[in-house]
């Protein structure tokens, strides 16, 4: 029973593997020739990948490689160190280190806090990138580098339009956008289209541009070694890279769990993808990530161990040892039709089809980040998306502050208290109630308060209904108190047990300015030390 359970597991891993990487070679045809690298960089980068991430990674059905957002970025580390292969190289390099370190100091729990119109707008961003791009070769002009270039050169390219060109690039389209599900479950369309258009393209002897010679031949192995100073121009782009591949993969992570019913490992993972970039850029591959579609073509035909992976792999590097020779032929044309669909597919429709009920604030964030992503930079783009949600989300927070001063009564006291105090205290204790979060977005709030507590003698700051404090919440507090101290007003603070801030107060040295007693965790406890306290003065 267990030997015929491995054997029908094994089939499914090898059907599901085998089916990824038939899809995976045209894209990764099509992302090497994009970047700028070559062809046979994307093979690589799809061979390395699909290897170490599925034998290290924490997703046993993911199916890695080269992706549209990775390889965007990658293009413009090609852009911006021209005919230096090492230092490109060594942005792959050091990203895979990044990733990581990523891993080791469990840094992928952190991704699902990145608000989701920031991911909104930099995946459309980067979706209309790829789009922007490949309209030059899509219409038989020479290839550009940046969205922007394309968008200024683009009426040039118009009035050279290379018709047969139109036609290879409409006619990939048409068989990768209405090929029906029945059929492209059997033979992905991407394939149908590279091997019918391709074929069409030879018979017809169309002038189009095509990959060029592939060598079938393992790649070498070496490290890229690159100029010290060029260091701090190498970093920063391998950072991004590095943090663009643990979201697109974490979020083909999330995907490939619940198609699979399972839950992966988010630290294993990055750690798997930054072995399997830094093993690319070793080979001179294309960097990559966890691919969402290639995970689900992989899972649909069977894939259910790590097992999948690495046939997807072996696939691909039988198909550079094989026929390299081959793909020399395939047009330009073609694979930038395959990219049109790829770009289209990476919009983000769900928000596009709510645009108009979403609020203002997420929408302004999302196209903040699109039009920075586009047009300026894709780290920055995060950045400042990242920014602007948490000031944001600053600003809503504090103003559910609330902060109620107000003098002390009657019937918040003992029985036998009340008649005293309503007599003798003459408002001379003051409450001041805090409730809802006490950070930085609400200091200002709370140490506005103070002056309309002077003419007191003792004031119970309440902060009972605080679930926590930051730093600058810590730190207004004590020169709140200070002030408080400075006017001879004796202060005690009532705080929450159980969450740790009585504790960290302590820490801080507020028994020092409070006194001993000045930190209590029972609001009646504190109204009798206030009272005593009066008595004490008199």
């Amino acid at each position: 029973m267990k030997s015929q359970y491995i054997f029908g597991q094994l089939k499914g891993d090898l059907f599901g593997g085998l089916t990824a990487g038939v899809v995976a070679l045209p894209l990764a045809l099509a992302f090497g020739v994009a970047s700028g690298f070559g062809a046979v960089a994307g093979l690589y980068g799809a061979i390395a990948l699909g290897l170490f991430a599925a034998l290290f990674g924490g997703t046993p059905t993911q199916i890695s490689g080269p992706t549209g957002p990775m390889t965007v970025v990658f293009a413009s580390a090609v852009m911006a160190f021209p005919g230096n292969p090492s230092a490109i190289l060594g942005v792959v390099f050091f990203a895979g280190l990044f990733q990581i370190g990523f891993g080791l100091l469990k840094v992928g729990g952190f991704v699902r806090y990145i608000p989701y119109p920031v991911i909104s707008g930099f995946m459309s961003g980067i979706g209309v990138i790829i789009i922007l791009i490949q309209l030059h070769p899509l219409l038989g002009a020479p290839s550009v580098s940046s969205p922007i270039e394309a968008v200024l050169k683009l009426p040039q390219a118009l009035s050279i339009v290379n018709n047969y060109s139109l036609i290879l690039a409409f006619s990939t389209m048409a068989i990768v956008f209405f090929t029906p599900s029945r059929i492209s479950a059997i033979i992905p369309s991407p394939l149908i289209a590279l091997l019918g258009c391709t074929t069409l393209s030879i018979i017809f002897k169309f002038p189009v541009d095509t990959i060029g010679p592939i060598p079938a031949a393992l790649p070498k192995v070496a490290l890229p070694f690159f100029s010290p100073s060029l260091l701090s121009d190498i970093l920063p782009m391998a950072m991004a890279l590095a943090i663009l591949g643990m979201m697109d993969s974490l979020l083909t992570s999330v995907v490939a769990d619940s198609m699979t019913k399972t839950r992966h490992n988010s630290n294993r993972e990055l750690i798997g993808q930054g072995l399997g970039n830094i093993f690319a850029s070793i080979i001179g591959g294309l960097p990559g990530a966890g691919a969402t579609m290639r995970t689900v073509v992989n899972i649909k035909a069977g894939g259910t161990t790590r097992v999948s992976g690495l046939s997807h792999s072996l696939f691909l590097l039988t198909i550079l040892l094989g026929m390299g020779q081959y793909a020399a032929h395939i047009p330009l044309p073609v694979l930038a039709g395959i990219l049109m669909k790829v770009g289209i597919d990476i919009l983000d429709y769900r928000l596009l089809r709510m645009v108009k009920r979403i609020p203002g604030p997420d929408l302004a964030v999302m196209l903040i980040v699109f039009v920075t992503t586009v047009f300026v930079d894709l780290m920055i783009a995060v950045g400042v998306g990242v920014t602007l949600s948490s000031l944001m989300i600053t600003y809503r927070i504090s103003r559910q502050l609330e902060v109620d001063i107000k003098g002390v009564r009657h019937h918040e006291w003992q029985r036998d208290l009340e008649k005293s105090l309503e007599e003798e205290t003459d408002y001379r204790i003051r409450t001041l109630s805090v409730m809802g979060a006490f950070f930085f977005g609400t200091t200002a709030k709370m140490q506005e308060q103070v002056s309309k507590l002077i003419g007191t003698k003792v004031v119970i700051i309440n902060c009972l209904d605080v679930s926590f404090i930051d730093l600058s919440g810590y730190f207004a507090l004590s020169e709140m108190i200070d002030r408080l101290k400075y006017e001879k007003i004796k202060t005690i603070v009532v705080v929450r047990e159980g969450v740790g801030i009585k504790t960290q107060m302590l820490n801080m040295g507020y028994e020092n300015l409070l006194g001993s007693d000045g930190i209590q965790v029972d609001y009646n406890v504190a109204l009798h030390l206030a009272w005593d306290y009066l008595e004490d003065q008199k």
